[in-house]
């Protein structure tokens, strides 16, 4: 029934949050706005099908302005006071409310409906109704509930003041204060729309007016089923954006791997609107010899077709990373993946890839925002980072960057959704952006933090996906260890050696036969075709991986030798050997690498 406040204030929900407005009508501004209904001075009254035709097409364009449940409710509410009622009650099913599709009533019980909208004249402003935002607990008796079990509108033309005190008790003093408000009308309508039920509308009337009739219940029923089409459309809205929300999160990392002298958190915040969400991504990839890849990505569309290709982007993007691809390469190999897809889409890209040895970052960028690197004074900047065009574009190469990083620095990776604003363009974003990394404590600074400080009203216009990476100082019982190598051949001796001690220290004595045999053997295939071997790298994480380095440029294939060939059977022993092996090209050459399992794993 009809919700206020003895006050003649209304509760109302937003965000979660309880906001106390104001949502009644002075006796003399409602009778001024009924007389302007019903027809201009001087012209004589309108007809009831006149005002029924002017009453419908105002409707149309003060009903339904929004995609807000709650708001499109009250409007209806709003627009039929004092117009028709001098009160109104708006409640919706709860099933409406998750985004189901609302239906008749067959259970047991009654169904759990919702007080989404009231709307009064000052005079009925001490009714005592289910408060905006609760849940509307109605007797048996109760005429609105019967409407919603029924489907049927109910008409009361004149009620009786003992049928106040049968129809009215959803609180203990609810007919006492309809009594005392002088209400002696009422009716109620279900809200309809396309064959399905929402909720339920009820009105009253009070002294100065003559009681509901059927044109006034007729003239309701329609207004009620022109509301319900835009209440059911917000309904689907926020069904789909929902669905795109939880198809968003399921394609999207659900957690950080550890990797090595690097601390690494990420944040996905979805768009206030469904047309905000879809297409944005990030990644972080562990890769051979302790380096780690972040990305992050934005598909140039939204919904669930964007929520799609970018599942189907970041798949491509991380099987491309996991082989150990440098990152302008990763970019042009995915431009490629990008115009196969049927949807003909394009998406921005930045790919990073940390070496926790030399403390770089190597850096790559398809039409994508710069990073941001926040050294440990505070202190910011953008990392100049040749822009490229999106991946899907078809214009490639991809230019790469490698940038040192000191102890405690942090490099920002995200979307355009975190600086993005109705008002603002991309560049004020961007120096937004600065000043919010500047009043942040450097210890404080993470993926949830920067995302929260960069939508303070929390309400955000597009989707945003943001990694924040630190580059931690190394320890002294660090798992990660490098030697320089001779340019000769003592090279291998030397490897062994190293290796022998490096895994009695780490406790790892069983594999130093089989890891004395597979860097000799990496070793040697650097001494005859690249020149030299560069370092060794040992790794010890989840496994035990090694790297050899060199400054060729061709990549190892293993032979498949016959029983009679002298050599060519150096990968073959290191593939029987380790789990999994590889090789990738770097800036100055490439490296080889293995990896074997720990003592214990299977």
């Amino acid at each position: 029934m009809v919700s206020a406040s003895g006050s003649g204030r209304r509760i109302r929900r937003v965000g979660g949050r309880k906001v106390v407005r104001q949502r009644h009508r002075s006796g003399a501004a409602a009778r001024a706005r009924l007389n302007r209904a019903r027809g201009p001075r001087g012209t004589g009254s309108m007809s009831a099908a006149q005002r029924q035709l002017v009453w419908l097409n105002e409707a149309s364009s003060s009903i339904g302005t929004s995609l807000d449940l709650q708001q499109t409710a009250q409007e209806f509410a709003d627009f039929l006071v004092p117009r028709l009622a001098d009160a109104c009650a708006v409640d919706l099913l709860e099933s409406v409310l998750r985004g189901e599709e609302g239906a008749r009533w067959t259970g047991p019980g009654v169904p759990e409906l919702r007080a989404m909208a009231v709307c009064a004249i000052e005079e009925m402003s001490r009714l005592e109704p289910h408060p905006v935002g609760e849940r509307a607990d109605y007797a048996g008796t109760s005429l609105a509930l019967q409407t919603v079990l029924t489907v049927r509108p109910i008409l009361l033309s004149r009620i009786r003041p003992r049928e106040l005190d049968r129809f009215f008790t959803n609180t203990p003093n609810a007919a006492l204060q309809m009594r005392r408000a002088g209400v002696h009308s009422y009716m109620a309508v279900p809200l309809l729309a396309r064959g399905v039920l929402l909720g339920v509308a009820d009105f009253v009337r009070g002294p100065g007016r003559p009681g509901f009739n059927r044109t006034d219940l007729a003239l309701a029923t329609q207004l009620a089923s022109k509301a319900a089409v835009f209440v059911d459309n917000a309904r689907l809205y926020g069904r789909e954006r929902e669905h795109v929300v939880a198809l968003q999160r399921a394609l999207l990392p659900r957690s950080v791997p550890s990797t090595a002298k690097l601390s690494v958190s990420t944040c996905y915040a979805p768009a206030a609107e469904a047309s905000g969400v879809g297409g944005d991504w990030f990644d972080v990839i562990p890769l051979p010899g302790g380096r780690t890849a972040l990305v992050v990505g934005d598909v140039m569309a939204h919904g669930l077709p964007a929520a799609a290709t970018m599942g189907r982007l970041r798949a491509v993007a991380r099987t491309l990373m996991q082989l150990d691809i440098s990152p302008e390469r990763v970019l042009a190999r995915l431009d490629l993946a990008a115009r196969d897809l049927d949807e003909d889409q394009v998406a921005t890209c930045l790919c990073a890839i940390h070496d926790p040895v030399d403390g770089t970052y190597t850096i790559a960028r398809a039409g994508h925002l710069p990073p941001l690197l926040v050294d440990p004074d505070g202190s910011a900047e953008y990392v100049d980072v040749p822009a490229g065009a999106p991946v899907g574009a078809g214009v490639i190469p991809y230019d790469v960057v490698r940038v040192p990083a000191r102890p405690g620095s942090r490099l920002v990776l995200f979307t355009d959704g975190l600086i993005k604003t109705r008002t603002d363009d991309l560049d004020s974003g961007l120096r937004r952006l600065l000043g919010i990394t500047a009043d942040m404590a450097t210890g404080t600074l993470d993926a949830a933090a920067l995302t929260a400080a960069s939508a303070p009203d929390r309400r955000r216009y597009d989707e945003a996906a943001v990694v924040v990476a630190e580059h931690l100082p190394a320890e002294p019982d660090a798992q990660l260890v490098q030697w320089t190598l001779p340019q000769d051949a003592t090279a291998a001796g030397r490897a062994r050696k190293l290796v022998r001690g490096q895994l009695a220290a780490w406790e790892l004595g069983d594999l130093i036969e089989v890891t004395e045999l597979m860097v000799s053997e990496l070793v040697g295939n650097a001494l005859r075709y690249g020149g030299g071997p560069g370092h060794l790298r040992m790794v010890r994480s989840n496994r035990l991986a090694v790297e050899v380095s060199d400054r060729g440029p061709d990549l190892p294939q293993i032979q498949h030798s016959t029983p009679s060939d002298e050599g060519g059977r150096g990968l073959q022993l290191i593939n029987m050997l380790c789990r999994r092996w590889g090789s990738c090209r770097t800036w100055d050459g490439k490296v080889v690498w293995a990896e074997q399992d720990l003592p214990g794993q299977v």
